[in-house]
């Protein structure tokens, strides 16, 4: 409706409001007669045309608790984001959007812009997918309610979060039209909750192989479109892991593979930053330069603003499905400010050496996976390396822990020892024949966790942890396991496949029969991802010993001790890591055996399941320093503290005590029993 139009403007029903019910309301307090009509022209008028890059700097404001750089977004800052986010917007004929990028760049706030624009201009139901649930509920705190707090257009339509107010929960913003949904790729009730137009799938590299149990999350959470047909949209993003196994780069290599093409300064080629072009004098990661693949000239960081401006994104492939694109980005491309060339240098000059620091550096540097090697070591080289330990427990050992391994005629047992950075020792190995239909093998089984082993400075120690296999003949491992309560026995169930984030998951309780009676939820289960501590096992099999005598020994060595014989060493190196492509075409890697028996293998990961569960790969100084001081050894950094002297007392499960020292107890956390 025009401004000079004088025709009484009709509401819902059939009556007219004409000048003279205007000044009617002028009586009642109304503003004015202009002010009502100018806001209802305002709301008639329909919603400006943006894209989501557009809706960002028009709407978006960063927050202090949420951005490094707060104030008002700007998509210049990084203009590689806007064909990212101008996907998303309901105008482009794209569905299914893979981003596959280096760690942070940006990708996270492209994906928030998405659910401020959805909320803002194209509500419908948006299903938003983190790793965990945790995850989620932190996002939410973190990311999602200052998305909400700091930018006025979307605060006014969604409600504060109250406790009676339902509509604005921790993981659940209703808005007019639609809601958003926040869930973990580790619930299947979530995954399965509602239909969803728009899906936002962050991180999904580090997503379990299965929800619950009932399959891919990924899967599950693409299904919940399936009623809005060309309507919807998935937005896939990820910094990639493992090669093969990345669901990222399954998804980016089946899109049209799309690079951000940059011009040189120097000579006006366009190219997409590759890392081998990257250079700097040996030794000085200060001089790092690009250079151009057209001129070959030395591009300096300072024209990287400018560069990035004038970029463009291209597609290197054809997309078997037209509405399938895909974005690729290393940190190469990160702004000014943020991740400079020469860090990356720094970087990549401090993962050399370490393969383990070499894949976080591909992955998160480059925006790459990392090719696992996942050939067996020659268990002949395994064998000149075996040597002669001064005790059971050599000093280095700070806490055991064992695996296993349940057969039709024995159960066969590894203890390891465990110090700082992964190293380890196997201390014994044992086999109880009878198997799980013979009472004495189980009671043989019970005797084992209190045996002990002697440690280098006198000490005898017992398990901190076994895990058992419950693969064979479950019924009687929950049975055995529920007897000997949960605080030194873990049964465990390997599941393939790699899972780096989360390698042990739970405890979940599952039904168990105990002297014939079936108990609901009656026994706890840990699952393994198998994969993941079989790569690492190979991995820390290849780390080379140095040559000087008194050089330190690298993190994760394995010893293995002169008894190991070949039969056991042929058994730990078993399988190999294979890359097998199904019908579609898409790469997926596997464990497979290289002969029949792989016991060794299987008792070491579980024996390392157990040193995760025991919270291992996450003590911090203040651990290490208590387990040296424990253990009687001198710590790393430092000389042990002097304590008062106490009466002995007698073994307990998961502790260490020292009969030959006499006046001392030594024990392991009470968390670790």
């Amino acid at each position: 409706m025009s401004e000079s139009s004088s025709t009484p403007w009709q509401t819902s029903g059939s009556a007219s409001v004409d000048q003279e019910d205007l000044n009617v309301d002028l009586d009642l307090g109304f503003d004015g007669a202009e002010d009502i009509l100018r806001a209802w022209r305002r709301g008639m008028r329909p919603d400006a045309d943006l894209t989501v890059s557009e809706w960002a700097d028009a709407h978006r404001w960063l927050s202090s608790r949420a951005s490094a750089e707060p104030g008002r977004y700007r998509t210049t800052r990084t203009p590689y984001l806007r064909g990212i986010m101008d996907a998303l917007s309901p105008g482009h004929p794209a569905q299914r959007i893979s981003f596959m990028k280096a760690a942070q760049v940006g990708a996270t706030e492209a994906g928030n812009n998405w659910i401020g624009f959805v909320i803002h201009h194209a509500p419908g139901p948006m299903l938003a997918v983190l790793p965990t649930v945790e995850m989620a509920k932190r996002t939410s705190r973190g990311r999602i309610d200052p998305l909400i707090e700091d930018s006025p257009a979307l605060k006014e339509r969604v409600s504060p979060a109250r406790s009676r107010d339902a509509g604005n929960s921790m993981l659940s913003k209703e808005f007019p039209g639609g809601i958003l949904v926040l869930t973990g790729a580790n619930s299947a009730t979530g995954l399965r909750s509602m239909p969803a137009r728009y899906v936002f799938l962050d991180e999904v590299d580090a997503y379990p192989a299965s929800a619950d149990e009932e399959g891919d999350p990924v899967t599950l959470a693409e299904a919940r479109t399936t009623t809005f047909a060309h309507r919807r949209k998935v937005f896939m993003v990820s910094t990639p892991t493992i090669r093969g196994l990345s669901r990222i780069e399954r998804e980016f290599e089946a899109s049209d593979q799309r690079r951000y093409f940059v011009p040189c300064p120097h000579c006006g080629h366009r190219q997409w930053l590759r890392f081998e072009r990257l250079r700097w004098a040996k030794g000085n990661p200060e001089t790092a330069a690009y250079h151009c693949e057209g001129c070959e000239r030395p591009i300096a960081e300072h024209h990287k603003t400018e560069m990035l401006a004038r970029g463009e994104w291209r597609a290197t492939a054809v997309s078997a499905d037209p509405t399938a694109i895909g974005f690729h980005l290393s940190a190469l491309y990160s702004p000014i400010g943020w991740k400079s060339w020469e860090q990356i240098a720094r970087d990549w000059l401090a993962a050399q050496g370490s393969e383990e620091m070499l894949r976080a550096a591909r992955n998160t540097l480059l925006g790459e996976t990392w090719i696992e090697s996942g050939e067996a070591p020659e268990w002949q080289r395994l064998a000149d390396r075996r040597s002669a330990f001064p005790a059971q427990i050599p000093a280095g050992g700070l806490f055991l822990t064992a695996g296993a391994d349940v057969q039709k005629d024995r159960i066969e047992v590894d203890v390891w020892a465990w110090g700082r950075g992964g190293t380890s020792w196997l201390v014994d190995h044992i086999v109880i024949p009878g198997g799980p239909d013979d009472p004495a093998c189980w009671d043989r089984l019970t005797a084992l966790l209190g045996q002990t082993w002697q440690h280098e400075n006198g000490a005898f120690m017992t398990l901190a942890k076994l895990a058992i296999d419950t693969g064979y003949e479950s019924a009687a491992v929950y049975a055995w396991s529920r007897k000997q309560g949960a605080a030194q026995v873990a049964p465990v169930k390997g599941l393939e496949g790699f899972n780096r984030a989360t390698p042990v998951s739970g405890p979940t309780f599952v039904d168990a029969t105990v002297n014939g009676r079936k108990l609901k939820r009656g026994a706890r289960l840990w699952t393994v991802a198998t994969a993941t501590f079989k790569a690492e096992t190979y991995r820390y099999l290849r780390i080379e010993r140095p040559s000087e005598p008194d050089a330190p020994i690298p993190a994760g060595t394995i010893h293995l001790p002169d008894w190991a014989d070949s039969e056991w060493l042929k058994q730990l190196v078993a399988e190999q890591l294979v890359t097998i492509r199904d019908k579609r075409g898409y790469a997926r890697q596997e464990w497979q055996k290289l002969r029949e028996r792989n016991e060794a293998l299987d008792a070491r990961v579980y024996a390392r399941a157990a040193a995760w569960i025991l919270g291992a790969d996450r003590f911090d100084e203040r651990m290490w320093r208590q387990l040296e001081k424990q253990a009687g050894v001198e710590p790393a950094a430092g000389v042990a503290e002097k304590r008062e002297p106490e009466k002995p007392t007698a073994p307990e499960a998961g502790r260490i005590t020292a009969p030959r020292r006499r006046g001392w107890k030594i024990s392991t956390p009470r968390y670790m029993e």
